[in-house]
């Protein structure tokens, strides 16, 4: 799994990402500030996974981020306030680790 954090993301990248979201979620991001991106690379199982996770740990958005092998390996946004974004890639982290 590749996970990357973008804090303060330039206005063109949050571009770049609402160009492969579906339209609810540029919605969100035209809507609200975003301070940090959290981003992930996963097989989609996980996807729904860490995405419930995610939302369950902090108070964050995510989308599915489209890409070219969606029946396989999938992207996941996290979008929010800085130490939101953050607490909820820790709780991803921690859940790598356990059995379930």
């Amino acid at each position: 799994m590749a996970t990357r954090i973008i804090n303060a993301p330039h206005p063109d990248v949050l571009q770049m990402l609402q160009r492969r979201m579906p339209p609810h979620g540029r919605a969100w991001v035209q809507a609200n500030r975003v301070d940090s991106v959290g981003l992930m690379q996963i097989p989609v199982a996980d996807l729904f996974y860490f995405s419930d996770l995610a939302l369950k740990a902090a108070g964050v958005f995510t989308v599915e981020l489209y890409g070219t092998c969606p029946q396989h390996v999938t992207s996941l946004a996290i979008m929010g306030e800085t130490s939101s974004v953050r607490m909820a890639m820790d709780a991803i982290a921690a859940a790598q680790h356990s059995e379930f």
